[in-house]
């Protein structure tokens, strides 16, 4: 029997004309981040396992891939074994996600970085997730991240960039849902849910989308929690939106920030809602979720983490960070992409002189042309239609005559006319 030949479970291959969008849909990106001040650094694949489970990185903590020590004895694998500690076999770990690495990469060159630091991070992350449409085991992560700054200058800035960039992609209909972590606090308050209890607690609200408000209200009651009022409350938030009465939960210190947010970006459809959870617990403020008409999971999201940097020097730094789903964006765009007229390929023969094709091609890539040789086939059409699909936008006949471009006759691909 053959061996697969199938890429793991959860990870992928791409054919050219899929890692041509990609890659055009992350140049769009790091344009138009750059354009908003930020500047792009790079961190690598690996942290030391200590590092990525010391609490920072939430419950995808559980999700990372470990990488094993060198020269482990059988001794030791049978004690971790036996102890069940098996993280203990480990000191390197690949990446899951890319605040982590920051935060760390933050406390080691502060002296070398403005007092106000704007990065941006676009590479691939790994967890160890149950495959599905649009959850991968390898995936890119495209975050910007502002250390430095205490107030809204942050958010509102970060929500502005990463906006601008889903509309230089071309994705209409988008918005933004914003709430604040003081307000989920004021709500577990309100219920008098004890301290211990409230991490799970946002977690089971966290699924009030898909579990509806009756599944919610019983796994908080699952949980020891005195469900009297939670229904009601739950219910209500739908409809709350920001010129609504306040109800007697709501933080007002943190919803009139809110609505200063939404004040000062009158171009984005801020939308407040009081459910969103954000599951990582290291969340301090602000949290924010993009949402699209067509779909029912978020395309990113973020939130201010004034205290995991603080981890690592000593020190609180405010920071705040944004980051879109790329894949998931990538799965929106398709794989499509337009026609480029710079990107031509040139039909010759099978017994053309390779000498001769080759200068030529070295001619029209001087002047700026992007160039493929390919073998004149039966199918010609075939041929024309796989180089389309590839971006090529015109293409031309190579016959034992031509030695110039110049006599070259190039037409635009997708133009049937003369296809012999």
């Amino acid at each position: 029997m053959a061996a697969p030949v199938t890429p793991p479970r959860g990870m992928r291959d791409f054919l050219p004309n899929e890692k041509a969008v990609r890659e055009h849909a992350l140049g769009t990106i790091r344009r138009s981040f750059a354009a908003h001040g930020f500047d792009e650094i790079e961190t690598p694949v690996m942290e030391d396992s200590a590092r990525l489970h010391s609490g920072l990185g939430g419950d995808n903590e559980k999700l990372g891939f470990a990488v094993l020590k060198r020269g482990l004895s059988p001794v030791e694998i049978a004690a971790a074994a036996e102890s069940g500690d098996l993280l203990s076999l480990a000191d390197l770990g690949l990446r899951f996600d890319l605040t982590v690495p920051l935060a760390r990469f933050y406390a080691s060159h502060r002296a070398e970085l403005p007092a106000v630091f704007r990065s941006i991070q676009i590479a691939p992350v790994w967890r160890a997730e149950r495959p599905q449409k649009g959850r991968y085991r390898q995936f890119i992560q495209c975050d910007i991240d502002i250390i430095g700054e205490a107030g809204p200058l942050a958010e509102i800035e970060l929500i502005s960039a990463t906006t601008a960039a889903l509309d230089a992609l071309g994705l209409t209909g988008c918005s933004v849902r914003i709430n604040d972590r003081r307000i989920l606090a004021s709500l577990l308050g309100h219920w008098n849910v004890a301290p211990e209890l409230a991490e799970r607690a946002l977690i089971t609200i966290d699924k009030l989308d898909k579990i509806g408000v009756a599944g919610v209200v019983t796994e908080l009651g699952g949980l020891g929690i005195d469900t009297e009022g939670i229904a009601e409350t739950l219910a209500g938030m739908p409809g709350l939106g920001w010129d609504a009465a306040a109800p007697a939960w709501l933080d007002l210190a943190a919803y009139s920030d809110l609505r200063a947010l939404r004040d000062a970006l009158p171009a984005t459809r801020l939308v407040f809602d009081p459910t969103l959870v954000r599951g990582m617990g290291y969340y301090t403020g602000t949290i924010f979720e993009i949402a699209h008409p067509e779909l029912g999971y978020s395309l990113g999201g973020g939130g201010r983490y004034d205290g995991m940097i603080g981890r690592f020097l000593g020190t609180d730094v405010p920071a705040c960070g944004f980051s879109i789903g790329f894949e998931r964006i990538v799965d929106l765009l398709g794989v499509t992409g337009a026609a480029d007229p710079d990107a031509v390929v040139l039909i010759h023969e099978k017994d053309a002189d390779p000498a001769a094709l080759v200068a030529l091609k070295t001619a029209l890539v001087a002047t700026g042309l992007r160039v493929r040789l390919e073998r004149r086939t039966k199918n010609v059409k075939a041929l024309l239609d796989r180089a389309a699909a590839a971006g090529y936008g015109r293409y031309a006949f190579v016959t034992s005559e031509t030695r110039a471009p110049s006599s070259l006759e190039f037409r635009p691909l997708g133009d049937s006319a003369d296809r012999h």
